[in-house]
């Protein structure tokens, strides 16, 4: 049975990159979320007044990786702790957030926060929302698979592959494997 789990974290093409290479995960749509335009795109949505965040949603199989899970990865690849901005990418739609597809699943995004508050990796407060879904829109084709397709960008080199290496790194057992 698979679920589904809408993160932002900043650039869209950066989790996106992440999560397609999860062992669990069978798909990944880059798109926007957590806003007040109906059908929004990236212009209006970079132009900052549309309330959505840049957000990848994720279809996953819980009996491979958890949702516990996936949120512990989202937040190794993104800093929870710097409001509306990642990096050189600053604005509202570049925040923390999780839309929540269920009561569940908001209760085990504050539960892990908690638990990633408790541990001091970050050594800041969380700033990363939790609200309900209420809406997901997918974005342009163009920002579909971005990383795989424009490794040569500027963009996915400097900011993406490092992410992209990192974590790879710190989760190397559960990367896809290849088809045998």
């Amino acid at each position: 049975m698979t679920e589904l789990a809408t993160l932002g974290g900043g650039c869209f093409w950066c989790l996106d990159a992440v999560y397609r290479d999860l062992a669990g995960v069978s798909s990944v749509v880059s798109g926007y979320a957590g806003g007040h335009t109906e059908n929004p795109t990236y212009e209006e949505v970079c132009g900052k007044k549309t309330g959505h965040a840049e957000v990848v949603q994720i279809a996953f199989d819980p009996a491979v990786i958890s949702y516990a899970d996936l949120l512990r990865v989202f937040f190794t690849i993104h800093d929870p702790t710097t409001k509306d901005r990642q990096g050189a990418d600053v604005g509202p739609q570049y925040r923390s957030i999780i839309l929540a597809h269920s009561d569940a699943q908001a209760e085990t995004a504050r539960q892990v926060m908690a638990e990633i508050e408790a541990s001091g990796v970050w050594g800041a407060p969380l700033v990363t929302e939790v609200e309900p879904l209420t809406r997901f829109w997918p974005g342009e084709a163009e920002h579909q698979d971005y990383f795989a397709r424009t490794p040569w960008s500027g963009y996915c080199r400097i900011v993406i592959a490092p992410k992209v290496a990192k974590f790879r790194k710190n989760f190397a057992e559960r990367l896809k494997r290849p088809a045998a």
